[in-house]
């Protein structure tokens, strides 16, 4: 057996592994979003559509959960990437080609969480400079910021690979809106949210400039102005290409692979219940205004049973209806099976298009099943833009098998919040659109109903109030495809005990 490594040779690779860890220490930039590995950057479908919308969105927006890396992965690295033009070979952003250095603002709430935050994924704690996302070898000259914030950097200069140098500036929302008037800026990150008259100005200093702003944040402030500003009517934009100048993104727990199981129960152990679903979806809270202040959870059921063998397993003892809320730029339908024996129901299946014509709805509503009753609001008989026909008359000629609801709105309401808190009304966890409107269904400063995005909302209320009095049983070819012994071994000989329901 060979004689080991000297003292000597000890020592010497002792060093050289402690200047490999340094200067991977000092260079970071390139260690996040990797090509391969656990964390690899195919993982993190919502951040890449972050980083690349800034080639035409001068506004973006990430409403996130905690610890997703909203605040490293997304509004660091690409002030980063930015600050030293080192774009990387799959960077499909933003490029500027400045000839006198990028311009750059960082704001977070207070002069001690934009030290903690944005200074440290930057630039590194204050006793390792340089182990941040900037590269060590990057940082020129670090000027400290005046006042009562101990190790707070005002203004760093960076080297830029175009061999200018960019200039990034630390604030925070205490200096308020005149701190952020001035000249020209390319790039502005604001790590958690605003006042609007902040955000104001941070829009028209990157005018002149064509630059971008960046807002990261878990919008713990429910339906701030800076929130309604990217979600104007209360909703996620469903078109988000270009040559919109707005990019809203949210990223939940399900888009972070790094968090363990672990890290989400001890997130959730210290918060509140009405905080949960903003800390892990990034949804914002809507506090007292909220119509139906209930956890999402609570009345989500798994609804993958149903689409099991392609036509479904929906119990042939549940009852069936549909309800619909019809209109130009958005009509929309709930389709719910109703377990009378326990009266609970079960909505399934929603529908939402809006602008097309009403045999394309009909069609997709049919779709379900064409003998399902259907209520629908009163106002489709009133007459239509065609020769004053009423709606009503249009989708019965379709086929709908289509009757008037009961459109009292207060009772309504009433009633289903009694079965959402009672959980005999719960809702498909596919139902996307349905959990869309009902995170931003609220009332405004005077208790008016916000009648914005509520379309799924209202064939909600027409269901529960007038659909299960007709929902009725599905036809025998339908409940029982093959035959009787069919029925009998899928649902079991007393035709229930074989369903489990969520």
């Amino acid at each position: 057996m060979g004689k080991g490594l000297t003292a000597e040779a000890l020592k010497s690779l002792s060093k050289d592994i402690q200047l490999y860890n340094q200067k991977k220490a000092e260079n970071r930039l390139f260690d996040l979003y990797p090509d391969t590995g656990p964390l690899r950057r195919e993982l993190y479908p919502k951040h890449l559509e972050f980083l690349a919308a800034g080639k035409w969105a001068r506004e973006r927006c990430a409403i996130a959960a905690n610890r997703i890396g909203k605040s490293l992965g997304l509004g660091g690295y690409e002030v980063a990437t930015h600050a030293t033009g080192l774009y990387s070979d799959w960077w499909q952003g933003k490029r500027f080609n400045v000839l006198d250095g990028i311009q750059i603002w960082v704001a977070g709430n207070t002069a001690q969480t934009t030290r903690d935050v944005c200074q440290q994924i930057l630039l590194g704690p204050p006793h390792a400079i340089g182990t941040g996302l900037i590269p060590k070898d990057k940082i020129k000259d670090i000027k400290k910021a005046p006042g009562s914030t101990p190790d707070a950097i005002e203004q760093v200069l960076i080297e830029h690979v175009n061999g200018t140098l960019s200039r990034l500036v630390f604030k925070s929302f205490t200096q308020e809106r005149e701190s952020f008037q001035g000249t020209g800026i390319h790039v502005i990150w604001l790590d958690e949210e605003c006042k609007m008259s902040i955000y104001g100005e941070c829009l028209l200093r990157t005018m002149t400039t064509k630059g971008i702003v960046l807002v990261t944040f878990t919008p713990l402030l429910g339906l701030s102005e800076v929130v309604l500003n990217f979600m104007p009517n209360g909703q996620m934009p469903e078109d988000q290409e270009p040559p919109m100048s707005k990019f809203i993104v949210n990223a939940t727990w399900e888009d972070a692979p790094h968090l363990t199981e672990q890290d989400k129960k001890e997130i959730l152990a210290g918060t509140p219940p009405y905080l949960r679903d903003a800390r892990a979806k990034g949804i914002p809270q809507l506090g007292s205004g909220a119509i139906y202040p209930i956890l999402e959870d609570d009345i989500t059921f798994d609804d993958e049973w149903l689409y099991k063998e392609g036509q479904g397993q929906i119990p042939v003892w549940f009852k069936r209806a549909n309800a619909l809320d019809v209109g130009w730029n958005s009509t929309a339908a709930v389709f719910a099976a109703y377990d009378d024996k326990n009266d609970i129901v079960y909505i399934y299946r929603v529908y939402k298009q809006g602008r097309a014509e009403p045999s394309t709805h009909v069609h997709a509503i049919a779709s379900a099943g064409d003998w399902i009753p259907t209520v629908c609001d009163p106002s489709v008989t009133c007459g239509s833009q065609k020769d004053g026909i009423s709606l009503l008359d249009i989708y019965s000629d379709l086929g709908l098998y289509l009757f008037k609801a009961d459109n009292t709105r207060e009772a309504g309401l009433l009633a289903v919040w009694e079965r959402l808190v009672g959980g005999r009304l719960k809702i498909g966890k596919s139902c996307r659109a349905w959990f869309d409107e009902f995170r931003v269904y609220r009332r405004d400063e005077n208790g008016k109903i916000v009648k914005v995005n509520d379309h799924l909302m209202d064939a909600t209320r027409y269901l529960i109030m007038s659909g299960l009095a007709l929902a009725c049983e599905p036809p025998y070819e339908d409940a029982y495809p093959d035959d009787a012994m069919y029925a009998q071994q899928s649902y079991g000989t007393d035709g229930r005990s074989a369903w489990t329901g969520y």
